[in-house]
């Protein structure tokens, strides 16, 4: 689930960023919990990798995750 500024982030996207994104988020979605914990923010959760970032939150049970932040080179 992406909410605001992630959304507008989403949209703002080439099809080719999305392609990298769709694959980062499937490696999030597979063990959401071995993202490290966001520096300022301990309920975020911060993935970095190769020119990709997302921040994300889990609900309390971490069956959902909500995308607060995305941005791809």
């Amino acid at each position: 689930m992406f909410v605001e500024p992630a959304e507008t982030q989403l949209r703002a996207l080439s099809p080719a960023q999305t392609a990298r994104l769709d694959i980062a988020l499937n490696i999030i979605a597979a063990d959401p919990g071995a993202v490290k914990a966001h520096a300022t923010a301990s309920a975020l959760r911060d993935f970095q990798h190769e020119g990709i970032r997302v921040v994300l939150y889990a609900t309390a049970l971490g069956s959902i995750l909500i995308v607060t932040y995305v941005e791809v080179d």
